[in-house]
């Protein structure tokens, strides 16, 4: 672990990682706080980006000179970048396929592996409370599969009231024999909170197959295969700092069929590909799990400050707002709403003063709030110095 053994130490850190971030030390005029929809992106992917396209830009398996060859092997080695990051200790049985980010990957499973898995009368568990991109595949799967006379029932995933966490003891009442896929989410997009994916398994038993949507979680602290019994891992690159078009699908291959998506595979976005590698490489370096340390701590800030604040609340988990707080920690993302203002016009509000902010209703599933907010979501670029200042200007809306 690379975790810091001061608080001196991890400012001196933090600050080193925040200047190399071009577009953040070029605005200090701005808090950019909306890392949960994208992150910014180091001098070591820009520098990627630029030297693959100067060097080696060709298509990949598809020529034998030099830059086509070169290309292949930058698609080939990044599989293999993209597993070991993962944690995948038996990386020569998984699959990596590379998409356009979380939402091609999910529909990609959800149209090309979830058919052929399903059986009539078998049951999937749908998490609607969670991001759009994690519900309507599925949804779309079991309306196609109706057609072909292969009637599938939907199980919503259910939640604790008030906290947005999964109810992991109503879910082992509701999975049955015939619970076969199970669709979940590692850190809500909306509530910041770790979802505790590793008991979704003691829930549901050994055979159901979990698909677990890790858009808000690679890239912002360690995410280990070997550790999470899950069967598909999917993710978004321009989340985990690469460029936007890239992500990937891990699939582990050991429950149902192989996951092999259909149709003629096209020219894979290669200059995305080759930032994600240059992301992971910068991640790796850096330390995940100090960058983990840096949002959650900084979140912890936040949310302290906002109990302090009567006009505000919070949402999510209220456990998890307390620095000593027993129970695991928001991951560097914090939603509000302030009691009188919009917050559609609370984020004007906060833009006006030089924060960067989302303000609506976050792409949340029907069975989530039906009242927008205010999203911040934290990044290694963000500083303590931003969320002291936008405590200042919240407490000053009365």
């Amino acid at each position: 672990m690379n975790t810091p053994t001061s608080r001196e130490e991890q400012e001196r850190w933090q600050r080193a990682l925040r200047a190399q971030f071009p577009i953040v030390t070029g605005h200090p005029e701005l808090a950019y706080l909306d890392s949960a929809a994208t992150a910014q992106k180091p001098q070591a992917v820009l520098d990627a980006v630029q030297t693959y396209l100067t060097t080696s830009n060709a298509n990949s398996a598809r020529g034998t000179y030099t830059w086509a060859n070169r290309t292949t092997e930058l698609v080939e080695r990044t599989r293999g970048r993209v597993a070991r990051f993962l944690g995948d200790d038996r990386p020569e049985r998984s699959a990596v396929h590379f998409t356009g980010g979380t939402t091609e990957g999910l529909r990609t499973i959800a149209r090309d592996w979830l058919p052929g898995f399903l059986r009539d009368g078998d049951e999937i568990v749908v998490p609607d409370a969670d991001h759009r991109a994690n519900i309507v595949p599925w949804l779309e799967a079991q309306q196609s599969l109706a057609r072909e006379g292969v009637h599938v029932r939907v199980v919503p995933m259910p939640y604790q009231s008030g906290s947005g966490d999964y109810d992991h003891r109503a879910l082992a009442e509701r999975a049955g024999p015939r619970t076969r896929f199970v669709a979940t989410t590692h850190v809500h997009h909306v509530y910041g909170g770790d979802m505790n994916v590793h008991r979704i398994r003691e829930a549901v038993g050994p055979d159901a197959v979990i698909c677990l949507d890790a858009a808000q979680s690679v890239g912002h602290l360690p995410v280990s295969v070997a550790e999470l019994d899950v069967d598909f891992v999917v993710f978004s690159g321009h989340k985990a700092l690469a460029l936007p078009g890239s992500g990937a699908v891990w699939a582990r291959q050991a429950r149902g069929p192989q996951f092999v998506p259909g149709g003629w595979s096209g020219t894979p976005n290669t200059v995305g590909i080759a930032s994600l590698e240059a992301a992971l490489d910068w991640l790796e370096a850096a330390g995940v799990d100090r960058i983990e340390r840096w949002t959650t701590d900084l979140a912890v800030r936040l949310t302290e400050g906002l109990r302090r604040l009567d006009a505000y609340e919070i949402l999510g988990c209220p456990l998890s707002l307390a620095a000593d707080s027993a129970v695991q920690r928001r991951q560097g993302i914090v939603t509000l709403r302030h009691r009188a203002v919009d917050s559609g016009d609370l984020g004007f509000i906060l833009f006006s003063h030089g924060f960067m902010v989302r303000s609506d209703h976050h792409c949340q599933g029907d069975a989530g709030e039906k009242t927008g907010s205010v999203r911040v979501s934290l990044h290694v670029y963000n500083t303590v110095e931003e969320v002291d200042r936008l405590l200042s200007v919240l407490a000053s809306l009365r």
